[in-house]
């Protein structure tokens, strides 16, 4: 297999991936991660409880927050990448 049409099926399983939420019927779900479910849990386990402080911005919506979570995971993998891609390449050139 060549690596184009290696390429074009990555591609598109990565596309049927995203796409098939959207188009199967019944797989809507709540953006709920595990900080909303540790609240959850602490709130049911004592219910008067008061947490120490509060948090300076909240998000306008769970998606908002989703995304800004995203956006830093992003962020940090472009960095880790840009660190080993230049080890790997002073690696390369010290081969030569």
């Amino acid at each position: 297999m060549s690596t184009r049409s290696r390429n074009i099926w990555l591609l598109a399983a990565a596309a049927a991936i995203i796409a098939a939420p959207l188009l199967i019927p019944g797989l809507g779900g709540e953006f709920k991660g595990s900080d909303d479910r540790g609240t959850e849990a602490i709130a049911e386990a004592r219910p008067g409880f008061e947490p120490w402080f509060k948090p300076l911005w909240k998000p306008p919506s769970d998606e908002v927050e989703a995304g800004l979570f995203a956006l830093q995971a992003a962020i940090g993998a472009g960095f880790l990448g840009y660190i080993l891609g230049r080890r790997a390449s002073k690696k390369n050139v010290a081969d030569r």
